[in-house]
């Protein structure tokens, strides 16, 4: 019987780097997938009211921002899901505190709902100490 000598060399260890591989692009699809969220409320169709004078959307990428959607029955959607009324005032708070009290309020209201359904908003928004707040419009043609 013959013993194996110590000097035999074995092969070499490897690392496996498929799991890290797989961990990577799980991390790439979460990111891509989150930043994407805020880029879909805006692209929910909504006819917007018309006013005469507007400014483009540069959106500051320094500055958070937050949506809020009224749809035609009065239904308010923040960040994509709906949001009761009495709740609207909490929920900011805590946006807020994630975000800073330095955060963008945008408002996207159907042209056909009333100002009772948009008052909330603005209310809730000054209750929270948000100065930042424009409301999402068409431009009329030719008002330039």
């Amino acid at each position: 019987m013959r013993v194996p000598s110590s000097t035999t060399s074995r092969g070499e260890v490897g690392f496996n780097m498929t799991p890290m591989i797989d961990v990577v692009f799980q991390l790439i699809i979460f990111f891509l997938l989150s930043s994407n969220l805020s880029q879909l409320e805006n692209s929910l169709p909504l006819p917007l009211p018309v006013a005469d004078s507007g400014q483009d959307d540069d959106g500051d990428p320094e500055q958070p921002r937050l949506t809020i959607t009224v749809l035609a029955d009065g239904t308010l959607l923040m960040t994509g899901a709906p949001v009761p009324s009495s709740e609207l005032s909490s929920r900011l708070a805590e946006r807020i505190e994630k975000l800073g009290t330095d955060v963008e309020v945008c408002i996207r209201a159907d042209r056909s709902v009333p100002s009772r359904f948009v008052s909330p908003i603005l209310l809730a928004c000054a209750k929270n100490g948000i100065r930042n707040v424009s409301y999402a419009v068409f431009e009329r043609e030719g008002a330039k």
